[in-house]
C-alpha cells in the first residue's frame, strides 16, 4: 500500500492529518494534469479543490484496484470531465479567469519544469489535442504505467499505445517547428 492509501485510510479513520498528507502530496501535479483538461491554471486549481473536496465529503472507497495515484486521477479526470460538461452547456467565467495575469502560469510550470529543454516540451504540447496532452502528462511526467493511463483516461490499453504513439509523433512535429534538433 502506497503512502496515499495509508493517509487516506487514516483520514477516514478519523485523523485529518490524513488529507493534509494527501493534498501537500498530491496538488501540483493534479493542478498541472488538471490545466490539460481547462488550459488554465485557475479553472485547475479550482478543480483540484473539488476532487479534494470529494474526498473529504463523499470518502469514496478506495479498493486498492490500482494504485492511489491512479485512483485519484481518475477522480481528477472524473471532476474534470463534469465540469467540461457543464461548461459546455453554459459558458462559465470565474472572477480568478478574469483577473488572471499570464505570469502566474508561467511561474507555476517554471517551478516544475526547471529546465529549458522540459519548458519547450510543455509549450509544445499545449499545442497538441487534450487527449495527447493527457496522455503524453500521465506516462512521462508523473510515470503511470500504460494501463493506469487508461485506466485514468477511460480507455483500453490498446488506445492509450495508439494515443501515446500519435501524441509522440505529434509532439515531436511540433518541437521541431520551434526549433528543437534531436541528437542522434
Amino acid at each position: 500500500m502506497d503512502n496515499g492509501a495509508a493517509a487516506y485510510r487514516r483520514f477516514l479513520e478519523g485523523d485529518d492529518k490524513g488529507i493534509e498528507d494527501i493534498i501537500s502530496e498530491y496538488k501540483d501535479s493534479l493542478i498541472l494534469y488538471l490545466v490539460s483538461f481547462c488550459g488554465n491554471i485557475p479553472t485547475a486549481e479550482d478543480l483540484m479543490e473539488d476532487v479534494f473536496v470529494k474526498l473529504v465529503v463523499d470518502k469514496p472507497a478506495f479498493r486498492a484496484k490500482s494504485s492511489f495515484k491512479t485512483w485519484l486521477f481518475a477522480i481528477a479526470g472524473n471532476v474534470a470531465r463534469d465540469y467540461l460538461r457543464k461548461a459546455k452547456r453554459r459558458r462559465i467565467t470565474s472572477i480568478e479567469e478574469l483577473e488572471y495575469e499570464p505570469g502566474e502560469e508561467e511561474d507555476l510550470l517554471y517551478e516544475h519544469f526547471r529546465s529549458e529543454e522540459k519548458l519547450l516540451v510543455h509549450r509544445c504540447m499545449d499545442k497538441l489535442t487534450p487527449d495527447y496532452k493527457q496522455v503524453l502528462y500521465l506516462s512521462f511526467f508523473e510515470g503511470f504505467s500504460n494501463t493506469e493511463t487508461a485506466r485514468i483516461m477511460k480507455k483500453t490499453n490498446r488506445q492509450v499505445e495508439n494515443l501515446l504513439y500519435r501524441a509522440k509523433q505529434s509532439l515531436r512535429s511540433e518541437m521541431r517547428k520551434e526549433g528543437f534538433t534531436y541528437e542522434e
